[in-house]
């Protein structure tokens, strides 16, 4: 009973965070303000937005084939058609259920291309750990191109730059102090964790000895690429925004993947987050609003689009299976 309630929990709270941060930024604005939001949205020039998604499209696409790389080597070779359309249904399914769509794929992998279930969701474990790794350079691009405004936004905040690094040194050192308990701990839950954690380490560093390891970290920079590409595009939605050079951006761009993470697909935070980064840079909250609205309908659009019509064909051209 316990389960369930945590599992119900876990699916229902992120969403009513996200509605309940949709219904806050409707009220922290004025009529005006929303009435000028909407024409921004109903303005936005379409060839941009559908830019933006295919855009995004080709980062799936990437990523479908760049699944097999990390497969390979334990001598299965799936169709990319099926990693594809895998893909695009995981991404789906998180909308709904938060993580599930990682489930989901190893799953439909072992189903359809009969791939284990652990090792396939051993190549996607090693995948998220590849993404926060490119995230972690991104953020690190974002302050240093930015380090201005964004140690003057943490003083307005209240926190200057001595003390910002000081949180940054002290998280460091909090890691190795937890990863030295971890190597010497000997009770059975410490241990499973660091046995967890050698594997994570090991799928990483497993890349650098794949056939085409120089393919994987080229489609990876691709897919990344592809990702700020898809947010680079939509500044051209709003008169205000095209005047953002890619540093700025890349600020909002980090906020918005934060946000994406907090609720299912950025609900309600997503729009939220990115407006407060632009508005960093003397863009005003209306078209910071406007943009924001404009990439997460569009991202959600294609996640929606995309993720119905893979969950159709998957069966179809499955049929065997």
């Amino acid at each position: 009973m316990k389960t369930r309630t945590k599992k119900a929990l876990k699916t229902i709270l992120p969403i009513a965070l996200g509605v309940s941060l949709v219904a806050y930024s409707y009220l922290i604005t004025s009529p005006e303000d929303r009435s000028q939001i909407v024409k921004y949205i109903r303005e936005a020039d379409p060839l941009w937005v559908l830019l933006s998604l295919g855009i995004g499209f080709l980062s799936h696409l990437s990523r479908a084939i760049r699944w097999n790389y990390l497969l390979e080597p334990m001598g299965y070779h799936p169709r990319v058609r099926n990693n594809l359309l895998l893909v695009l249904s995981a991404y789906f399914a998180n909308l709904g259920i938060p993580r599930s769509g990682e489930v989901l794929r190893a799953t439909g992998l072992s189903t359809y291309e009969g791939v284990p279930f652990q090792k396939g969701f051993g190549t996607i474990v090693t995948e998220r750990v590849i993404d926060v790794i490119m995230l972690l350079i991104v953020i690190l691009i974002a302050l240093f191109s930015q380090t201005k405004i964004i140690s003057g936004y943490l003083q307005e905040s209240g926190l200057g730059l001595g003390s910002s690094i000081a949180i940054i040194i002290v998280g460091v050192g909090g890691l190795f102090g937890v990863l030295a308990l971890l190597k010497r701990a000997s009770n059975p839950f410490f241990q499973k964790l660091r046995d967890f954690l050698r594997g994570l380490l090991e799928g990483v560093m497993s890349i650098f000895h794949m056939r085409r390891k120089w393919a994987f970290i080229g489609h990876t920079l691709f897919i990344w690429t592809c990702y700020v590409g898809m947010f680079w595009v939509i500044k051209y939605t709003i008169p205000e925004t095209v005047s953002l050079n890619f540093g700025q951006l890349l600020v909002a761009f980090v906020a918005g993947a934060f946000a994406m993470s907090a609720t299912n697909g950025g609900i309600g935070l997503y729009p939220i987050a990115v407006s407060k980064a632009i508005t960093l840079f003397g863009i005003s909250a209306v078209s910071g609003d406007a943009f924001g609205w404009i990439m997460w309908i569009a991202q959600t659009l294609m996640v929606v689009l995309f993720g119905t019509i893979s969950f159709l064909l998957l069966p179809l051209w499955n049929r065997d299976k």
